[in-house]
């Protein structure tokens, strides 16, 4: 399984989807729905490239959270807000291969001073991009 997680950047995890990058989405999103979490936005980035004559290879960012879980960790650490809501990162490499990019839990942890006993609000996103991922049924 650790074949399949590659860190390229201080606090970014990568991990392969077996997906295309709208099915990694639509399974992202499918998920998150059904854990009662609201997505709040899914920017396009390469959809937006092209409405500009430029060409990338598909990379779709999602941003979801969900107050409940977000209101403590800003209370106990107010510049956590710049890294909320959560956000995944769905792109296509040059070789054609999908990847879910996101924060890792404990760089945010770090990278803010968050207490201990708060990352599990924000630990989720490892279990969405794994699940997202894998050639497992949804929800």
């Amino acid at each position: 399984m650790t074949a399949w997680v590659v860190e390229k950047h201080a606090g970014i995890v990568d991990k392969a989807s077996k997906h295309s990058v709208d099915q990694t989405v639509d399974r992202l999103k499918d998920m998150l729905k059904a854990k009662g979490v609201a997505v709040f936005a899914l920017i396009d980035h390469s959809g937006e490239a092209e409405k500009v004559g430029m060409k990338m290879r598909p990379t779709k960012l999602l941003i979801f959270g969900s107050p409940k879980a977000g209101t403590p960790l800003m209370q106990a650490a107010p510049s956590i807000a710049i890294d909320l809501p959560l956000k995944i990162l769905v792109w296509g490499d040059s070789e054609g291969k999908v990847w879910l990019s996101y924060n890792s839990p404990e760089y945010l942890k770090e990278r803010h001073g968050l207490p201990k006993e708060l990352v599990e609000n924000i630990a989720i996103i490892e279990a969405l991009a794994t699940k997202a991922g894998s050639s497992g049924k949804r929800g």
